[in-house]
């Protein structure tokens, strides 16, 4: 597993926990040193790659010197409805556009997502804007339908550890999103985007979306403190879901500012052009204006830390 850099190259050398000899890696010529890594999550580690990973998603860059704001609705309802929302998301300075067309829920009885309907809507959209699409993809089968569509595949907290979800991922040329599961430890997630990585696919990202904990006056607990030590651990890019965090709209904006400033690559937000009539998570969306202001003042805050929002698409 090559990692070629500026200024040297690191080859990840993955086998099956077996005794090896490190003498016969460094006696060939060109090796510097040889390297254990002994974290559990090898090509993930920190150890692996100093250099924080970053990679194109369609016009814009994930880089750890730039802040990017992934925004839309939680579900894909309606053709005006998804475009009305890509708009003004666009407008406030988003770089990326999320929107469900296959819907995990709790009940079977909850709204699904519009299926490929949906997907086609999120293209549409994207054609109008030039953002990028996030979605998730739930199933290894639907991989070739949702990567036709879309730029990011999201794998969500529920899916976390569907291995074979993840393996299958792994060999897509889409980005991966990865959501930390509703009871998952760090190091859990940190070995999800393990599986994804030792299939060849480099492109990931870990979200911190909060945990499932005794609290109730919000849907999760927000786990601020991966921030730092996910930074701390994996080159990966890590991004923040205030949104499913809170369950409150109300709560968004400050978790999405404390989120930047505890170094977090970029957010993830849901916004929705009439919440109180969303067929889905409309009490945590935010309205298209109160996103604007969100991001304005998350400019701000990467701003003191020497970052910037990246640069959107034109």
């Amino acid at each position: 597993h090559p990692i070629y850099g500026e200024e040297h190259t690191v080859i990840g050398a993955v086998g099956d926990g077996r005794p090896v000899n490190r003498d016969q890696f460094i006696l060939m010529d060109g090796v510097d040193r040889v390297v254990p890594i002994s974290r559990p999550f090898k090509l993930a580690s920190r150890e692996f790659s100093l250099q924080d990973s970053a990679f194109p998603l369609n016009g814009i860059s994930i880089d750890p010197g730039h802040v990017v704001i992934i925004a839309g609705p939680c579900s894909v309802e309606s053709r005006t409805q998804i475009l009305e929302a890509a708009h003004a998301v666009k407008e406030a300075g988003a770089h990326a556009l999320r929107g469900g067309a296959f819907k995990p829920r709790t009940s079977p009885y909850s709204f699904q997502g519009m299926g490929e309907e949906g997907l086609e809507l999120l293209a549409e959209a994207r054609e109008q804007t030039g953002l990028p699409i996030v979605t998730e993809v739930m199933t290894p089968e639907q991989i070739p339908l949702v990567a036709k569509y879309a730029d990011m595949l999201q794998i969500g907290a529920r899916n976390m550890q569907n291995y074979s979800l993840l393996k299958a991922v792994g060999q897509c040329e889409c980005s991966v999103l990865i959501k930390r599961g509703l009871s998952s430890t760090v190091e859990e997630l940190l070995m999800a985007a393990e599986y994804v990585l030792s299939k060849g696919n480099r492109r990931v990202v870990l979200c911190e979306r909060g945990i499932r904990t005794f609290e109730t006056s919000t849907r999760n607990t927000t786990d601020i403190n991966a921030i730092p030590v996910l930074k701390a651990q994996t080159h990966l890019p890590v991004v923040l879901d205030p949104s499913h965090g809170t369950g409150h709209w109300e709560y968004v904006t400050a978790i999405a500012r404390a989120g930047i400033a505890a170094g977090a690559d970029g957010l993830i937000i849901e916004v929705h052009p009439d919440p109180d009539n969303a067929v889905s998570d409309g009490g945590q969306s935010l309205k298209p204006e109160r996103f604007a202001e969100m991001v304005k003042q998350v400019a701000g805050i990467a701003g003191i830390l020497g970052k910037q929002l990246a640069p959107q698409v034109s």
